[in-house]
């Protein structure tokens, strides 16, 4: 079963790393997980579906229903009511901004699904961080829009932690205790970071994907595993570059008009994928210099073109590609249709 996991989720991140960059919006998360199945059944020799069949069976459900569950578990993870920020002077709780709509962003829990490869180590020990606004390298409109709009406001952590103005609080979920302790495998937090948004080292995204790995492992579900299946973010250009500006939304927006117009699920590219793939390959990626030409950046970040910086680039051409360790196999039971966060 085991294997049946691994091929299916390299099919499913192989699927669209075949073109030169991808990305996708939550229907398109269901998609390649459904897509990634389908590769598995139609090329049985060469992968391990009969492991994914069987596995299937045993907890009642026929293979198109496991694909689907799947989908919606990768799906869902979007749509997590569990990353609450507060007012840094009101105290007040909510969980998406109030201009989320316009600005593409629909709920804080979004913030957990970076990995920026334009820095190194962050906060916690992670050897690749998650979005942190104080720390990007490629940044734009949005971000520095967030930023302005949520400076000094902090995560909710709770009664008798993190305060607006006069102690103020209107907590209504402990995220920095639940969602953060999930996201923190092993590593160092305290309050403390997460007091100001505009500083907030947010964990990042494989971080999520091997927590809900190890819910699954402890108490198998297709849900979780679809909610493993989150982490194709990784090939999203912008979730790696760590911006949710320059285009982050239309790209996503132009994949999910064209996926099946483009046949950006074709087998045939899955296949000349699959077979070209190396586990933990190192990439080396270039500076990025072109991409900051027009963007706006803070006064106390320093000027647009920082020639140190630069250097930096040069003597560090670039963080290695990380891949989500996937061990061990448990058997799936009845796919439940609510998650408990």
């Amino acid at each position: 079963m085991k294997n049946a996991i691994l091929t299916a989720i390299a099919a499913s991140t192989l699927s669209l790393a075949s073109l030169d960059a991808s990305a996708w919006s939550q229907e398109v998360h269901r998609r390649i997980a459904i897509d990634a199945v389908n590769y598995m059944k139609a090329n049985p020799t060469t992968t391990n579906y009969a492991k994914l069949l069987n596995g299937a069976t045993k907890a009642g459900l026929t293979i198109d229903q496991f694909a689907a569950a799947l989908g919606q578990g990768a799906y869902d993870v979007d749509d997590f009511a569990d990353t609450y920020i507060c007012g840094a002077t009101t105290g007040n709780c909510q969980l998406a901004p109030v201009w989320g709509a316009g600005a593409s962003i629909v709920k804080y829990t979004s913030y957990w699904h970076f990995q920026n490869h334009t820095q190194g180590a962050d906060a916690h020990g992670n050897d690749l961080g998650g979005y942190n606004y104080a720390k990007l390298t490629v940044w734009g409109d949005i971000d520095n829009m967030a930023a302005s709009w949520l400076v000094g406001d902090y995560l909710d952590d709770g009664r008798g932690g993190l305060t607006g103005w006069f102690y103020a609080d209107s907590t209504k979920y402990n995220a920095y205790d639940k969602t953060e302790a999930n996201y923190r495998q092993g590593g160092y937090s305290t309050r403390s970071m997460y007091a100001d948004f505009e500083k907030i080292p947010f964990q990042p995204i494989d971080n999520l994907g091997q927590y809900w790995f190890q819910q699954f492992l402890a108490a198998p579900t297709v849900q979780k595993l679809g909610f493993v299946l989150h982490t194709t973010d990784l090939l999203q250009p912008h979730h790696t570059w760590t911006t949710s500006a320059l285009g982050h939304a239309d790209w996503e927006t132009w994949v999910n008009d064209y996926y099946y117009t483009y046949q950006l699920n074709d087998s045939a590219r899955v296949t000349a994928a699959l077979n070209s793939f190396t586990p933990m390959a190192t990439t080396a990626t270039g500076r990025h210099r072109a991409l900051q030409h027009g963007c706006q950046r803070p006064p106390e970040h320093g000027p647009r073109h920082d020639p140190a910086r630069h250097r930096h680039d040069r003597a560090h051409p670039g963080p290695r590609r990380r891949a989500l360790l996937m061990v061990g196999g448990r058997l799936l039971p009845p796919v439940p249709h609510q998650v408990s966060l």
